[in-house]
């Protein structure tokens, strides 16, 4: 069974599960690369033929660029199907006031030559900090880019509705919005909704199963005590104190079991099919650390939530308290929880 497909653009088709890239980019375990190019290739046999991956993640364009040199040949005589490549673009945080269109090719250049290609397929813009005013500007730079070919198509990430909207009104056309979008994390709804539709922006949503939270695997365990295993974990810890107490965690789980028995599926898929069912969403990038992942998310394409099962869902998350704010307000305030685990200055580094 192949998964399903979903146009993003009249002509541009992604599947509907992303492979997620972060994990590969140290931090989440050491990365066999062999092992790493030969899962690519599963997921692209099995019908998960759109990547998602960054400037910023240590490695994954390269990586990614040696599986479609390594595949080449099957690629060219049918074997595996087309791949779609999302990367972003990720000014480091002290270069925004500085930052040229030559800074911004530059990159992309970088890009384009890790991967092996001619051209990005979606380049997924990010900033840091609105009160450094460069973020239209960069996106106009980004549109000269795209206009000269090494850009097919151009999206955002982690942008709120309002400085969306002025990339928009400066003519940039976005065919993608990648956003933290959960049951635990609700703030497109309140934030990014009505100029989603409006303007017929999809997601992209990263933080489904809020690295692994979500899972049968933390159903009536205690909360974890101490330093958790990486950043990613860390990170949407602080989200489900947003969310709600460990307790009412605890419950959203038991809720998400009782129906996840229903369909003979586990929690993680129960979470994903919810969000797969948002009008709004075109895709979700999962973090599959390897092709063992695979029954699970073919899984997804067995079974739809029916209209008992939204609505207990909707009813548990309308009790939560959190998170409030915009998309990606809180991660974006440097002084508090959410933002003090950020790396603000990755290109530097990947330079």
């Amino acid at each position: 069974m192949q998964t399903s497909r979903i146009e993003l653009a009249p002509g541009y088709s992604i599947s509907r599960v992303l492979k997620g890239g972060w994990h590969l980019a140290g931090g989440h375990g050491t990365v066999d690369e062999n092992q790493a190019i030969e899962d690519m290739k599963a997921f692209v046999a099995a019908g998960v033929t759109t990547f998602d991956c960054a400037d910023i993640y240590t490695g994954v364009e390269t990586l990614i660029g040696k599986f479609l040199r390594k595949h080449q040949d099957a690629f060219n005589n049918g074997n595996l199907a087309p791949v779609q490549i999302h990367t972003k673009y990720v000014p480091d945080y002290d270069q925004l006031a500085r930052l040229t269109r030559k800074d911004t090719e530059a990159i992309i250049d970088r890009s384009l030559k890790r991967l092996g290609v001619e051209q990005l397929d979606l380049v997924q813009f990010s900033w840091w900090d609105y009160k450094v005013s460069g973020y239209v500007e960069a996106a106009l730079h980004l549109q000269e880019i795209q206009k000269a070919g090494k850009i097919r198509y151009l999206g955002v990430t982690n942008f709120d509705a309002a400085h969306l909207q002025e990339i928009l009104d400066a003519g940039v056309k976005i065919i993608g919005n990648q956003v933290q979008y959960s049951v635990l994390d609700r703030r497109p709804v309140q934030d990014m909704h009505p100029l989603s539709r409006k303007e017929n922006i999809p997601y992209l949503c990263y933080g489904v199963v809020a690295g692994g939270f979500l899972s049968d695997r933390y159903l009536g365990k205690a909360d974890p005590e101490g330093p958790l295993e990486n950043r990613s974990l860390t990170k949407y810890r602080l989200i489900i104190e947003e969310f709600g107490s460990w307790d009412f965690f605890q419950e959203t789980l038991k809720l998400l079991r009782t129906i996840a028995d229903k369909y003979k599926v586990d929690i993680a898929e129960i979470a994903s099919k919810f969000m797969l069912q948002d009008p709004l969403v075109a895709g979700i990038i999962i973090g599959a650390r390897n092709q063992k992942h695979l029954q699970k998310i073919r899984l997804l394409d067995t079974f739809e939530l029916d209209d008992t099962d939204m609505a207990a869902i909707h009813a548990m998350i309308g009790r939560a308290n959190g998170p409030h704010g915009p998309v990606f307000g809180l991660e974006r305030d440097k002084t508090g929880k959410h933002g003090s685990i950020m790396k603000y200055n990755l290109n530097q580094a990947e330079s």
